[in-house]
């Protein structure tokens, strides 16, 4: 009886049972199926069946025909029980594993595919997704609405498509896609996503000539056909083209989280943000907690994904969290700048700079930017986009004036469910059969919760549990408890519910819930909640897979689990102390120590660190390779920071020095300063130990100057200076030593530099660490040669090259090359001098540091132009300046400017 069901839309509507096709009849009744299928455990009505079946104008006796096409079906089915045809009190469902429908294993597959960021795992997902294509779909079926349908499943297939040819691209694989993007070019002449992949494939196939000639001819079909220029982003594919630069592929962000599989009515509240979003652009949702403003906003996002093309922005500004601060703008600005596709090192340090580029990249695009749990209108304002295309969604419990009376926004106000959607929220979740069974407790349970659907969620969660309690005594049950008829007060309400909830987990499960409840930051992923609780990764994943059935937590395709900050309240107030701080530590140890273990795969020739031994029950993980290192970084960086203020407060000083130091790599790759200042603040106020405190006013002094705030970053290390030599470590003496030489030479100090640089040479020495002592060398020489002495300085960038060789230290030959680069420049040697910058230059590309490749490129300029080759110094320059605006780097970025306006002006 228990034959397994496959259903498939995506080509000739079919069905399967224990793998045999079954006959599904005449193209109406196969419409029937599909109709319920799209929709797959939800209730259709009648009228929206007969409409999918028969259009706007069905026979007479649509009616009966239609429940004799579901009466064939029932039979055609009734070898097993694992499909059911529900009939409703308002409609009709199609009960059954939703994976069961290839539409639905799909969407999927495609939505774990968009939060991946290792390219090769997306590859392996989209090609599995795009295998249960097998032709287009709905095939056998016609009418109105199964072409409505058909098309826009087509465009989410040619979505996918577009996003598998992306990710193949960033792995370099354009010379074996190129023969099927020409075919889409073809198709789709005017689609800029796909000329840029063209574009993309081309020169990866060394073809870039012929890849600027497709600019040229799509630009020249722009101007004449729609009166307007391309895109920001395909301007930036062939900028970088003509400068000979490595190109990605254009990034389209979709961040929107899965819609909601149980949305019901809102039908009013749908309709004013259709309004909205044609009229002024910009809605603000608002209503108490619980009452589905989120749901309201994502449902209407999935709905209208065509009108988004160039992608969808989400944040969650966190502004009515229990337990922590609602998230400051610019830390959103920072993430959608990552989702457009901008490396950390290209996002300037200044936070107007990074508002004004957001809006720049944003201005002209068709996107959508969803601002979920905002606290006030100011912390909206600073994040909304550029331009007049795009289009934004905010939610939030207070009602946003500020944002209505100077921006327009069009306020939809969010009331509790009516009953009957209320009723059908009900339905949806446990069945028409079971509530037609009972209707007074139906609508006693409707009235006890207050229309609220986070209370209806949770208590029909609880309903499927226990399947042997009659609604009726459910209903008892929760009057029991103090819940009386209520007017949707969540504070109220959802407090009763969860309470009832709760009684029914078992030890365990209340166990996790709790411990979820204190847990420092937004979400935790499946490791760290299995250090949390004490328990293995699958034991972990068993009860958090309970407490999602009974709509207590979420979770996502990441595997991160999260809850409604209203029932993270109730959650924490059922943890005790004792057991709360043991969990707590095992949490801080899960991130001190997973830290250590990923960040020796992003930098290995960092010295070792001495790590005391984590709590008993911590679950511990490492990345296969660097790549996965850093995911791991990225999807647990908002945690970490939490985790480590929240070990601070516990006068844990120890982990909050360690979490600092095995983020510091982290930090400085992806270019998070804000965190890296944030995280050694913390650490400074913590350590106690002196030897900690060396190292944390030593890296604070460094990310002080890095953002060009010297006369801070100069007391830091002046402080770790002294307690350096207090404490007498030869590492600790130079490694501050040797920031002092950058931060000196960073102020064009460079006789101070090189006293600092050679004060390092002794200290290295005795440490025996070979890596720290060719780059005190190398900058030695670099010093030497800003202030002409070239004889010392090609001495001692020549001995740190022979060392970084010697270590096959690829990042430490390109600093050498690019000093060894400016000392034949000024010693005349020119030719020689473009040689060793361009070998540094490509290093630079390779290891992915922007900071460095525009600096790299600006010196290359100099040569070129003491060769006489204004072109090429032009070219590298102008390069250079667009990093250096990029990266907020306004000093350097001037600098640029002049030599640019130096050149002829046929070579600006």
């Amino acid at each position: 009886m228990g034959s397994a069901v496959e259903i498939v839309l995506l080509g000739e509507v079919s069905a399967r049972l224990g793998g045999r096709p079954v006959e599904l009849g005449p193209a109406r009744q196969r419409c029937v199926l599909a109709a319920l299928a799209v929709d797959v455990n939800k209730t259709v009505s009648v009228a929206q069946l007969t409409e999918r079946v028969w259009g706007d104008e069905p026979p007479s006796q649509s009616r009966a025909t239609l429940h004799s096409y579901l009466s064939r079906l029932r039979q055609v089915f009734a070898g097993t029980d694992a499909l059911t045809l529900d009939g409703r009190s308002n409609g009709y469902a199609l009960t059954t594993d939703e994976c069961a429908v290839d539409l639905v294993r799909f969407r999927k597959l495609r939505d774990e595919a968009r939060g991946q960021r290792d390219d090769r795992t997306v590859v392996r997902v989209l090609d599995e997704a795009a295998a249960l294509w097998r032709g287009e779909p709905l095939t056998g079926i016609g009418g109105d609405w199964a072409e409505r349908t058909r098309d826009r499943l087509v465009r989410e297939r040619d979505d996918a498509e577009l996003d598998l040819l992306d990710a193949r691209l960033r792995l370099g694989q354009g010379s074996e896609l190129l023969a099927a993007i020409s075919a889409l070019t073809t198709a789709r002449p005017l689609d800029e996503r796909v000329t840029g992949q063209h574009m993309l494939a081309l020169a990866q196939a060394g073809r870039v000539s012929e890849a600027l000639e497709v600019f040229r001819s799509v630009r020249a079909r722009f101007v004449a056909e729609l009166g307007t220029e391309p895109g920001a982003e395909l301007r930036r594919v062939h900028e970088q083209l003509l400068l000979g630069e490595e190109v990605v592929a254009v990034g389209v962000p979709r961040q929107l989280p899965s819609a909601p599989a149980q949305f019901v009515g809102r039908h009013q509240d749908l309709a004013e943000l259709d309004t909205a979003m044609r009229t002024v652009g910009v809605a603000a949702i608002a209503g108490a907690g619980g009452m589905g403003k989120t749901w309201l906003a994502l449902h209407w996002a999935h709905r209208n994904l065509h009108l988004f093309p160039d992608g969808q922005l989400f944040v969650d500004l966190r502004g009515f969290s229990p337990d922590e601060r609602p998230m400051e703008p610019d830390v959103a600005i920072r993430g959608f700048l990552h989702a457009l596709g901008l490396d950390a090192n290209r996002i300037p340090a200044d936070p107007h700079a990074r508002t004004t580029l957001f809006r720049g990249l944003t201005a002209g695009r068709r996107l959508l930017v969803v601002v979920d749990n905002a606290v006030d209108a100011a912390q909206v304002v600073p994040i909304l986009p550029g331009g007049d295309t795009c289009r934004v969604l905010v939610t939030s419990r207070n009602r946003l004036h500020g944002l209505v009376t100077a921006h327009g926004a069009r306020p939809v106000g969010l009331e509790v469910l009516a009953d009957d959607d209320a009723t059908a929220l009900l339905a949806n979740r446990i069945g028409a059969t079971r509530l037609d069974a009972e209707p007074l407790a139906v609508a006693r349970l409707v009235d006890l919760c207050g229309g609220l659907p986070l209370a209806l969620s949770i208590v029909s969660a609880r309903v499927l549990t226990e399947p042997e309690l009659s609604l009726a005594a459910i209903a008892r049950q929760l009057e029991e408890l103090g819940l009386g008829a209520l007017d949707a007060d969540p504070s109220v309400s959802v407090p009763v519910v969860l309470s009832w909830s709760y009684r029914a987990l078992s030890d365990r499960q209340r166990e996790m819930f709790a411990l979820l409840g204190i847990a420092p930051g937004e979400d935790i992923g499946l490791p760290a909640a299995a250090s949390l609780a004490g328990v293995s990764t699958e034991d972990a994943r068993s009860t958090l897979r309970s407490l999602e059935q009974a709509s207590l937590v979420t979770i996502d395709a990441g595997s991160r689990t999260r809850m409604h900050d209203l029932v993270r309240a109730y959650a924490a107030e059922k943890a005790k102390q004792a057991d709360h701080e043991e969990a707590l530590r095992r949490l801080v140890d899960h991130h001190a120590h997973t830290a250590h273990a990923n960040d020796r795969l992003i930098d290995p020739h960092r010295p070792l660190i001495d790590l005391p031994v984590a709590a008993r029950g911590t679950v511990m993980t490492q990345a296969a390779d660097r790549a996965g290192a850093l995911a791991w970084f990225d999807a647990d960086r908002a945690a970490r920071l939490a985790v480590q203020q929240a070990a601070a407060a516990r006068g844990w000083n120890d982990r909050v020095v360690l979490l600092a130091r095995v983020s510091h790599a982290y930090h400085q790759l992806r270019g998070h300063l804000d965190d890296e200042l944030t995280m050694w603040q913390t650490a400074i106020d913590a350590a106690d130990d002196p030897a900690d405190r060396v190292v944390a006013h030593r890296i604070m002094g460094s990310s002080l100057g890095q953002v060009q705030r010297f006369d801070e970053a100069q007391r830091h290390l002046d402080e770790a200076l002294a307690l350096a030599e207090h404490v007498g470590d030869p590492l600790q003496l130079g490694d501050t030593h040797g920031t002092l030489a950058w931060l000196w030479a960073s102020r064009s100090q460079f006789h101070r530099a090189i006293a600092h640089a050679k004060a390092s040479l002794p200290h290295y020495r005795q440490a025996g660490n070979l890596m720290l002592l060719a780059m005190a060398h190398n900058n030695i020489g670099y010093c030497a040669a800003e202030i002409g002495e070239l004889g010392q300085a090609r001495e001692h960038a020549s001995t740190a090259l022979e060392i970084f060789l010697a270590l096959d230290d690829r990042y430490g030959r390109a600093t050498a090359f690019d000093t060894l680069g400016r000392i034949e420049h000024q010693s005349g040697n020119h030719t020689e001098s473009i040689k060793l910058y361009t070998d540094s230059l490509s290093i630079y590309r390779e290891e992915e540091d922007p900071y460095h490749t525009a600096r790299a490129l600006r010196c290359l300029g100099d040569p070129h132009l003491a060769l006489g080759d204004h072109d090429a110094a032009a070219a590298v320059w102008r390069a250079a300046l667009e990093l250096f605006e990029q990266q907020g780097r306004d000093e350097e970025a001037g600098q640029v400017r002049d030599q640019l306006a130096g050149l002829p002006p046929g070579a600006r």
